[in-house]
């Protein structure tokens, strides 16, 4: 099916968007009015761009207010009709989005406002367009699409037709199967968004907070799968009100939108057994590991993160046979120190300093992972891959850092062997025994992309988002995991750099990996045998003992162990969670040590004690 989106949901003048929409994929654009009246480009002008780009103008919208008006406000509507229908002649579309009325001047009634679309359909024909009918949410009279198609039907009229917009069914709680009873060449045109389960008035949530699909709550594979058993089969169009989207450079958004209906099509095909698609995409990619985190450092540098490592139990096992990388191994977990002093990793250090740029994740086969980023839009990364070592299938990450896709079927099971030489055995370690999850900081408005890309591409589930307090602002928080919990990301969006968050941002000159938490199998050993090794923990508010001590009425013993070794303390209906965190450098990243006994979260009630230790750490003394 042909994909279009509206003007409205992306940033930049209306040539700028147009030149985004097309340059992603999509077919057709749907003109928002006032990107066209506040322009300079003349109608005309548009329609050329538009042609030139290989774009199809697919509908002209909004037209409001419209049927069930008194005298005289019913003929000036039917005068502006007739105008913005002229417009249209110009601009080179046929279709126009009459949404119900919301005027206290209108008028209810199904049959006068059947009346009237059918007058204006016989207008509409002398001009060569068609009109489209559109439930609003909040419309005064009409604000369901099965009152909008019952008006519809009574008009009668083949130039008049249906609107559906997922966001004004959704959002009311109304079934989409209800939609599986309408005439599909009845339905003109489909429009598609997202938004967060939030409670607020419809109008203002949908004009602030609409996401693309798969950002938001709503049951969007349902809705479409009922709209494609109607047998529609014309555009599919995102329409997104998105206060963050405006901020953000049209591109992105519109590659998000590109990616998003994308992945929603394909589900709601798979979905809806007489639909198979004819072209699906590959299955979400399942991941049964993190492989390795690759850090880039120089040699000047590197040897206070391989002494970091040491003191967290990791011993130096093994080494590049070509490159300067040394690899430190625990358990599971596998920490590479990069020092080229070329190529990508010498670029990233050059931007962003010591940092952690690369991530390693085992799945069934790489190739088919490869090939479902590849298809929603993911960007690979690719490199010259000297003799004797391995090329690994990589595509771009948060910040343009690197996700290298590993598999055991083919020779990147042994890429460990192959490329290194084995400098000593392990040590005893530490009891830390996997990656337990990779934190990712980034720009607000970067937040609901990463989640998306992430989401779409890995076979995961996300998690309600949630805000994280500090004292420089809010940091919003969101993760996506799969179900067995070994892949889990969290990614923290951070609206100024006064918070903890923003100063990694700023300081690393942009999105990145922020902190890593290593899973223990017993935090008590661990948190011995790293006091022992000259680990220095962050140390919270001693307020903070007092308060967990009386929430979990925890003994005096173990409350005292807590605060002697700075460990962090929860408990939920599902376990209980030990957090210890290391120091953050100076560009804001650190290391968390955590044990689950059964528990699945993240310890967000802690977040705020240890962002404010965090801050007070990073923040010099006052001078005397």
């Amino acid at each position: 099916m042909k994909s279009s989106i509206a003007t409205v949901s992306i940033s930049g003048s209306l040539p700028e968007k147009l030149e985004a929409i097309a340059e992603v994929g999509f077919e057709g654009v749907e003109i928002f009015e006032n990107d066209l009246l506040t322009g300079p480009d003349s109608p005309r002008a548009i329609r050329q761009i538009c042609a030139d780009l290989g774009l199809d103008i697919c509908l002209f919208q909004p037209f409001r207010d419209f049927e069930g008006l008194p005298e005289p406000p019913r003929t000036l509507a039917f005068d502006r009709a007739k105008r913005k229908f002229e417009l249209m002649n110009e601009l080179g579309t046929d279709l126009i989005l009459i949404c119900s009325n919301v005027s206290a001047q209108s008028i209810g009634g199904f049959d006068r406002a059947a009346s009237d679309l059918r007058e204006l359909g016989e207008v509409a024909r002398h001009f060569d367009v068609r009109v489209g009918y559109e439930a609003l949410a909040w419309g005064r009279f009409v604000n369901d699409h099965r009152d909008a198609w019952e008006i519809v039907r009574r008009a009668d009229h083949e130039g008049v037709g249906l609107i559906l917009d997922s966001y004004h069914t959704l959002a009311r709680g109304i079934d989409p199967d209800t939609i599986r009873g309408i005439p599909g060449d009845r339905i003109f045109f489909v429009q598609l968004a997202d938004a967060p389960s939030l409670q607020m008035d419809l109008l203002y949530l949908s004009r602030h907070f609409r996401n693309m699909p798969a950002q938001g709550d709503l049951p969007l594979t349902e809705f479409l799968r009922a709209v494609l058993a109607t047998g529609y089969s014309g555009y599919l169009s995102l329409e997104v009100f998105n206060d963050q989207f405006r901020g953000t450079p049209p591109r992105s958004i519109a590659l998000d939108g590109k990616r998003s209906i994308t992945l929603l099509v394909d589900a709601a095909l798979r979905a809806e057994p007489l639909l198979a698609p004819a072209k699906p995409l590959p299955p979400r990619v399942p991941v049964h590991g993190v492989s390795f985190v690759e850090f880039s450092s120089s040699p000047g540098e590197s040897a206070e993160l391989a002494d970091q490592f040491r003191a967290m139990g990791f011993a130096n096992t093994a080494r590049h046979r070509s490159k300067k990388v040394d690899l430190f191994t625990q358990g599971d977990i596998r920490l590479v120190l990069n020092t080229e002093d070329r190529g990508l990793t010498f670029s990233n250090f050059l931007t962003h300093g010591t940092s952690a740029y690369a991530i390693g994740l085992e799945v069934d086969d790489a190739g088919a992972a490869l090939d479902r980023a590849v298809a929603l839009g993911a960007q690979v990364f690719d490199q010259q891959v000297p003799r004797g070592q391995l090329h690994i299938p990589a595509i771009r990450g948060v910040g343009g850092s690197l996700i290298y896709l590993l598999d055991r079927k083919s020779e990147l099971a042994t890429v460990w062997d192959t490329e290194f030489t084995r400098t000593k055995a392990p040590d005893a370690g530490a009891a830390l025994e996997h990656i337990d999850h990779i934190a990712q900081t980034m720009k607000y408005n970067e937040l609901l992309t990463w989640i998306l890309y992430y989401s779409s591409i890995f076979d995961t589930v996300k998690s309600p988002m949630v805000d994280v307090s500090d004292p420089g602002g809010l940091v919003r928080s969101q993760v996506i995991e799969n179900s067995s919990g070994i892949l889990r990301l969290t990614f923290n969006g951070t609206e100024n750099d006064r918070t903890f968050a923003g100063r990694f941002v700023r300081e690393t000159f942009g999105s990145g990996i922020q902190h890593i938490a290593l899973a223990s199998s017993d935090i008590f050993r661990t948190a011995k045998a790293l006091a022992s090794a000259g680990f220095e923990p962050l140390r919270v508010s001693p307020n903070y003992y007092a308060d967990v001590q009386a929430r979990f009425g925890l003994g005096d013993e173990q409350t005292g162990f807590l605060r002697e070794h700075a460990l962090l303390y929860d408990r939920d209906t599902s376990g209980e969670f030990f957090q210890l965190f290391g120091r953050a450098g100076s560009n804001g990243f650190f290391f968390e040590i955590v044990e689950r006994k059964g528990y699945r979260g993240y310890g967000a009630v802690n977040a705020p004690f240890r962002v404010a230790a965090q801050q007070r750490a990073a923040t010099p003394p006052a001078a005397s």
